[in-house]
């Protein structure tokens, strides 16, 4: 059997951790093709991870559906790849979840308690694998201390229950008396966290200037007069692109406060070097906010259709922390990805290919549950597109729905083990 060094970049012949060449088999025809790797558990076994991880870090890298538990050892991906493509894929999963961060010696362990750290028994460096990897999503998802799917459930179950307990009554989401930290609230804040994103919220609304005798005013002139003088300004072609009608809660203002939002995120793009991804969350929560509508779910579909552009699913983790602070119950989530629907359906038809990237970025993220994007899955609608684009999109979301399925089926299997 050919070898190879498990580090490919290594020409030295006496190198001296080897892994067998992957071997891969090409199998069916048509929409049924699929790539069986021959000798994934050996090749698993010389790097010391789990052959699921490996696989399902193909799975995600190329975009296709891998099964992370056979029962006949068959390891398979949807789609054909021959061999040199894998080793090349292989390289990448080596180098981010097996290679020492100091030393680069594959001689490391897997430690997963809230995060992945590999444990390097050649120098003792001990490094944290980028948790922004896909697969340590899936990783950490499946460790059993995580409590995997359910708790995960249960927590947003829990969320849930306090947002609609305190929610509006208590302040908005920015408010610091909502904290968890305790009563100084000087606990640690993981980076990329919605806490973060509420205490940078809080620090730009201190530079603020502000009279001695009053405070800043977070609200927005609602009068039938001011509306109308609002709607005047808007371009034509954004109330046009921003779809909220056919909504059954009547708000005072109408859908013309939302339009604004939009109207001035777009205009922010066009304005700033970069695009819209150069907008930072805080401007545009303290817009939302500046508007009053930084609680309601409308919000949340204009956002859909602004904050992104062909770049989406890069930035998705990127927005989460705001996101995950402004989508608060299944209505939030629905109208996000009503506003998605529209953004890619509409808008940005070339991504629709990309539609099962996007919905795994959103559950990932935890902006979007699983039993709403099961529901939204089941049934196409005409609330934000034409119902030709509606089918069209979730037609595209079918593998990334059949994942979810599939995943459901593999956590229940285990557990009844």
């Amino acid at each position: 059997m050919a070898t190879v060094n498990v580090r490919r970049d290594v020409t030295d012949p006496f190198y001296r951790y080897k892994m067998e060449k992957l071997q891969s088999k090409i199998e069916g025809k048509g929409n049924g093709i699929k790539t069986v790797v021959v000798n994934l558990n050996t090749v698993a076994q010389s790097l010391a991870r789990p052959p699921e991880y490996v696989i399902k870090y193909f799975g995600f890298e190329l975009g296709a559906q891998a099964n992370a538990k056979p029962t006949d050892d068959r390891w398979i991906i949807n789609g054909a790849h021959d061999a040199p493509k894998l080793q090349d894929y292989l390289d990448g999963f080596i180098e981010k979840f097996v290679l020492c961060k100091k030393c680069k010696n594959p001689e490391t362990e897997v430690i997963l308690k809230d995060r992945i750290v590999l444990d390097c028994k050649a120098c003792g460096q001990r490094s944290d694998v980028d948790p922004r990897l896909k697969l340590s999503t899936f990783i950490l998802r499946k460790t059993p201390t995580k409590g995997g799917k359910r708790d995960k459930k249960a927590r947003r179950e829990k969320k849930k229950e306090k947002d609609e307990t305190n929610g509006e009554k208590n302040g908005s989401p920015g408010d610091s008396n909502a904290s968890d930290d305790g009563e100084n609230g000087d606990a640690e804040i993981p980076a990329g966290s919605d806490d973060e994103f509420t205490r940078g919220i809080n620090a730009a609304a201190k530079d603020i200037s502000q009279s001695d005798d009053e405070e800043v005013q977070w609200s927005v002139d609602v009068s039938e007069e001011a509306v109308k003088a609002r709607a005047k300004d808007l371009p034509d072609d954004l109330k046009r692109t921003l779809v909220l009608e056919g909504d059954d809660e009547d708000e005072e203002g109408g859908a013309s406060i939302y339009d604004q939002l939009g109207s001035w995120i777009l205009k922010t793009a066009e304005e700033t070097e970069g695009g819209v991804s150069k907008i930072s969350d805080i401007e545009i929560y303290k817009k939302a906010k500046d508007l009053g509508i930084e609680n309601k779910h409308k919000t949340l579909a204009v956002l859909a259709q602004t904050v992104f552009d062909e770049k989406i699913v890069k930035q998705i983790p990127v927005r989460a922390a705001m996101l995950k602070k402004m989508i608060t119950s299944e209505r939030h989530e629905k109208a996000f990805l009503g506003g998605t629907e529209r953004f890619v359906g509409k808008e940005h038809p070339e991504l629709i290919p990309q539609v099962p990237a996007i919905l795994l970025g959103y559950y990932q993220n935890d902006l979007v549950s699983e039993e709403v994007l099961k529901a939204w899955g089941n049934k196409a609608s005409k609330k934000y597109v034409d119902l030709s684009t509606s089918k069209k999109v979730r037609k595209a979301a079918e593998q990334f729905l059949t994942w979810l399925e599939t995943a459901d089926s593999d956590e229940e299997s285990e557990e009844e083990e």
